[in-house]
């Protein structure tokens, strides 16, 4: 299997002297497509930040990051959003939906940027509601959804446009355990169809879920290759 996600040597550095931070120093990853791995380390462990270097959305100080076989360190900005928009999608702990959007609406806004056409848009974004199970949720706005619902929105605005990686960040941090398994469900099932997902979460019953996990520590990677089956729902088993 092909990689998709192969870090080299990468460090983010903020500050310097006294003040500097490293965040990330010296990671070396590889995440193959079709694979479905969760993030997790304590507070400061540079997961986050390694999870915005994957989604382009911040530059390392020093290495090469490689996705979908570009080296995407040496793109200007315009080329990194390009990327975001048309081969990765976001999912956060926060749904970030517009409340004054319907379902419809909220999930067609990436394709307006990628310039797909009004009927294609609208026909596309309710596929993907189509697919998390909310294909009578069309018309309705945040305010009128459950946490779940907004959350399956936002997952399905992460497909729209069909990407090769759906990046997670604490997705079902704000869910009850029976929401949480329905979305690590859709997850699952996406992942089945061929999506790469990489999920940053500190909840060790959703790590399980996931096919392998990847420890942070002090901005390294400590474990690349962890079984699901060797982490605890109190302790972690390295």
């Amino acid at each position: 299997m092909s990689s998709l996600i192969t870090l080299q040597n990468i460090s983010k550095v903020y500050g310097s002297g006294n003040t500097e931070v490293k965040a990330l120093w010296d990671v070396n990853l590889s995440i193959n497509k079709g694979d479905y791995c969760s993030i997790m380390g304590p507070s400061g462990s540079g997961k986050s930040t390694a999870m915005n270097v994957i989604g382009c959305l911040d530059r390392p100080t020093h290495g090469h990051y490689f996705f979908d076989d570009q080296d995407v360190a040496l793109l200007n900005d315009d080329t990194l959003a390009a990327i975001r928009n048309r081969k990765i999608g976001f999912v956060f702990q926060q749904f970030h939906l517009l409340p004054q959007l319907s379902a419809l609406d909220n999930v067609a806004l990436p394709m307006v940027y990628g310039g797909i056409p009004t009927a294609e848009r609208r026909q596309r974004a309710a596929n993907a509601l189509q697919q998390v199970g909310l294909g009578n949720r069309l018309t309705n706005k945040p305010s009128q959804l459950s946490g779940g619902q907004q959350q399956r929105v936002a997952i399905a605005r992460a497909i729209v446009n069909r990407p090769l990686l759906l990046l997670a960040d604490e997705p079902t941090g704000a869910l009850d355990t029976t929401t949480t398994e329905e979305v690590m469900k859709i997850f699952d099932e996406l992942n089945r169809g061929g999506i790469t997902v990489v999920m940053v979460t500190h909840e060790p019953a959703v790590a399980k879920l996931t096919k392998r996990i990847v420890w942070f520590r002090d901005g390294e990677v400590v474990n690349a290759h962890m079984s699901p089956d060797n982490i605890g729902y109190g302790t972690l088993v390295e």
